[in-house]
């Protein structure tokens, strides 16, 4: 069985994206979302938001 990424259901804050990569790489997804936090505030901004959205249309979400 190949391994799919997807938002997560249970882990969701905003849309279940870094949830669903907090499941697909089986790390803590507060850990995931907290870098994406300090990562988009240190370097990434507004850029770093906009892939959050577009991942969110991407993704599916698990059912």
């Amino acid at each position: 069985m190949t391994k799919r990424l997807y938002r997560s259901a249970d882990n969701k804050v905003l849309g279940g994206v870094l949830g669903g990569i907090g499941d697909y790489f089986n790390i803590d997804p507060t850990l995931v979302r907290l870098v994406f936090v300090i990562l988009c505030l240190v370097s990434f901004g507004f850029p770093g938001i906009l892939g959050y959205f577009i991942a969110y249309l991407i993704i599916p979400e698990r059912v």
